[in-house]
């Protein structure tokens, strides 16, 4: 699969994010703030799990829609990983 220049600067700006809290870290920010941050980190990587999830799912489908395939099995997978993630 490709991945899109969107999804790679979604894993940038969470690399980034990532970075600032080791900083926040370092300066003693409070504890409150570090797990601000890490939750919105947690939140980005999810909604970028679930991009690269749904455009995968969506070429894999239409290639097999194509072929003349079923897709319930690809369709399960997808969910599966989904689900993984959280």
């Amino acid at each position: 699969m490709d991945y899109n220049d969107q999804v790679k600067n979604r894993l940038k700006r969470i690399e980034g994010q990532v970075r600032g809290v080791l900083k926040m870290m370092d300066e003693g920010k409070e504890c409150q703030d570090i797990v601000s941050q890490m939750s919105a980190i947690r939140s980005a990587l999810d909604r970028t799990i679930g991009v690269v999830v749904s455009e995968n799912l969506e070429q894999c489908v239409r290639q097999q829609i194509q072929r003349g395939e079923d897709t319930e099995d690809t369709i399960k997978e997808a969910v599966s990983l989904l689900v993984k993630s959280r």
